[in-house]
């Protein structure tokens, strides 16, 4: 009997060796998919940037190499402000970018990324996944063949660099200033003049006088483009951005025609890297501040006349938006909703929290 069975098995034992490994099923089922991704970031901007290189990675390593995304930087293929164009009519299958840069589009554009006096972070991402923001964008987005998916978050955002001090809501009026989305005509009601400037074009324009200020996004990325070279006051809070919000736009037949394993790969690939930007930001602005600081730019908060003129502006260019867009209408009775409801918890929560742990701090003379 052990004779007969150490034959068998030494009859087969060269087959065995022989035979290929097989690959899973689904391997051999799938698709060799070469796509390319445009940023609207330049490479010197190396959190925005390399968040869609983190996705696209990520959707390689999820798929063995099968579905590759290859990302290219602002300009190298499409302007930063056409990246939506680029998608929309085919010419890539991606980009890497921010919806309010496109609000001359449709106005409910904004709500994708940002807008004034509504959502922090957690909010955000807590209406996004969970109140149903991503499907009422979705239909938005639709309309311009593209399916979008959050992937990046900058974090709150500061108030933006002026090369002089503004005291009062009166020495806004006439001002040159960068600001992307919504903000922009907010500030306009205030009698700025607002400029939507691609992020690689900004410091040229501030440098030669053509914009008197700008904001863009926190400490880490003003430093790296060198803000503070030329405008020395830096102010917070970030009114217009608690909390930005940057997508994946797909090309929408493109993605329909994805098999459902690649779908999942972009989704989880984007949501992970939501997290990844926003641990970097929160990572890399501390320290960056500090060396502003240290190096003698002048850190204020804005005044509260400023903030409630702001404030009332909002309201205005809300209440127009939403009488010329119903879809506009929907996403802010939509966010407005939420964010009332969620300020209740976070009150308890993590802003008790945070008074709690400044009040101690300023005991210990920190």
């Amino acid at each position: 009997m052990q004779r007969r069975f150490m034959l068998a098995a030494g009859a087969t034992a060269p087959l065995a060796l022989a035979a290929p490994l097989a690959a899973p099923a689904i391997a051999q089922t799938l698709p060799e998919l070469r796509w390319r991704l445009t940023s609207s970031f330049p490479r010197s901007l190396d959190i925005t940037y390399s968040t869609s290189e983190y996705m696209c990675r990520m959707v390689g390593e999820m798929t063995d190499g099968r579905f590759r995304i290859t990302p290219f930087a602002a300009g190298e293929i499409a302007p930063a402000l056409q990246a939506m164009d680029a998608v929309q009519s085919g010419g890539v299958e991606m980009a890497h970018t921010g919806g309010l840069f496109f609000t001359g589009k449709n106005s409910a554009l904004a709500f994708s990324t940002t807008v004034p006096f509504m959502l922090n972070v957690r909010q955000q991402h807590a209406w996004f996944f969970h109140g149903g923001g991503n499907e009422m964008l979705n239909a938005v987005y639709k309309d311009f063949n593209i399916h979008a998916l959050p992937c990046g978050n900058t974090g709150n955002q500061m108030g933006g660099w002026f090369r002089k001090e503004i005291r009062s809501a009166e020495d806004l009026k006439g001002l040159k200033f960068r600001v992307a989305g919504l903000a922009g005509n907010v500030m306009q009601k205030v009698g700025v003049v607002p400029q939507q400037i691609a992020p690689g074009d900004i410091y040229p324009a501030l440098e030669r006088g053509t914009i008197d200020g700008v904001e863009y996004i926190g400490p880490y990325d003003d430093a790296k483009l060198g803000f503070n070279k030329v405008a020395r006051n830096y102010y917070y809070p970030g009114w217009g951005e608690g909390g930005a919000i940057f997508h994946a736009f797909v090309n929408l037949q493109r993605w329909q025609e994805l098999p459902p394993a690649y779908r999942a790969a972009i989704e989880t690939a984007s949501t992970a890297a939501t997290t990844w930007m926003l641990a970097q930001y929160d990572w890399k602005n501390v320290d960056a501040l500090y060396r502003l600081v240290a190096e003698g730019v002048q850190l204020r908060a804005f005044p509260n006349e400023v903030i409630d003129t702001l404030y009332r502006a909002t309201g205005e260019v809300f209440a127009e938006a939403s009488a010329a867009n119903p879809q506009f209408k929907a996403l802010l009775d939509s966010q407005a909703a939420f964010r009332d409801r969620h300020y209740a918890y976070h009150q308890v929560s993590d802003y008790a929290f945070d008074s709690m742990m400044i009040r101690l701090r300023r005991q210990q003379g920190r």
